[in-house]
């Protein structure tokens, strides 16, 4: 069995796309769906539902996924012991950051991480958390960011940033010279957000649904500062966290502290649990703590 089948079909089920599935590996759609066909002859059973644009597992396809997942983390793991011998005089560390993360707190880590590991080829994969989560589960990532709280059967984690979140308006909106505000106050509003496989947006959604209000989604970017420019356009608001919404111009913009005190951005370095970490993972945790002091966490 090729262990690249195994790779492109968890990564098929990840993406729920042939099409993105070939994007995020660098190949091409038809060598994806040529794999994952193959590995189904090979298995004797259809692995995959497809209905439209719908991906979903068939019982042997959720078996097979469980199966491919250990077999690709054990793969990931002899890579990473192997590179050990070296004791950081070479290998790499694949680290997942979701965009705004990168931006807002975590320059100073890779700087320092840097300057005492010139050696260690340092991968920043630029995703969601909740596709870092899973691709620590699978191994393709060794070490992320992840927004708290986080299933603590699957993982391990460092809390390193508890802020509160902002809202952004346009400048001279209803809410011009307020210190703080509501979302119960903001649930007849137009929403710019991230897109929905972004943790801080699923946790907007849920807020929305406990207090049985619609959330009114008018544009989504995986990138803060164009959502700002949104914002700007009066296309309607978003929420960032503190530090994020800080960057932006005053005079352009309202920015008002979130009250809601169950909404936080609550961050955490993760890495799975019982997982082998590298000796690249263990000093980029130690630089983490020195850079960045562990929040405490109060999920």
């Amino acid at each position: 069995m090729d262990i690249r089948a195994l790779r492109y079909f968890a990564a098929v089920v990840r993406e729920q796309s042939f099409t993105r599935a070939a994007d995020s590996l660098f190949v091409t759609q038809p060598t994806i769906s040529k794999m994952v066909r193959q590995l189904e002859d090979e298995l004797g059973t259809p692995l995959l539902l497809r209905q439209g644009k719908s991906i979903s597992l068939t019982d042997a396809g959720k078996v097979t996924l469980a199966r491919a997942e250990d077999m690709l983390h054990s793969m990931q793991l002899l890579k990473r012991e192997l590179i050990d011998l070296s004791e950081l005089k070479s290998g790499e560390l694949v680290f997942g950051l979701p965009p705004m993360v990168g931006a807002a707190y975590f320059a100073p880590v890779v700087s320092r991480f840097r300057e005492h590991y010139p050696k260690i080829e340092l991968k920043l994969v630029e995703t969601g958390a909740l596709a870092v989560e899973s691709q620590i589960r699978t191994g393709e990532v060794e070490l992320g960011i992840a927004v708290l709280p986080v299933n603590t059967d699957d993982f391990s984690s460092l809390a390193v940033v508890n802020e509160p979140l902002c809202l952004v308006a346009p400048a001279n909106s209803a809410w011009h010279g307020r210190e703080s505000v509501l979302l119960a106050e903001l649930t007849e509003q137009a929403f710019v957000l991230y897109p929905p496989d972004f943790t801080l947006t699923a946790h907007i959604a849920n807020a929305f649904r406990q207090m049985d209000k619609p959330l009114n989604i008018v544009g989504t970017s995986a990138q803060w500062d164009f959502l700002a420019e949104l914002v700007g356009a009066r296309l309607g608001i978003t929420l960032l966290p503190h530090s994020v919404a800080q960057r932006l111009d005053p005079a352009k913009f309202d920015l008002i502290a979130l009250a809601d005190p169950d909404l936080r951005w609550h961050l955490a370095l993760i890495w799975r649990n019982g997982a082998y970490l590298s000796h690249a993972a263990r000093a980029w945790i130690e630089t983490t703590r020195s850079v960045l002091p562990p929040t405490k966490d109060k999920s």
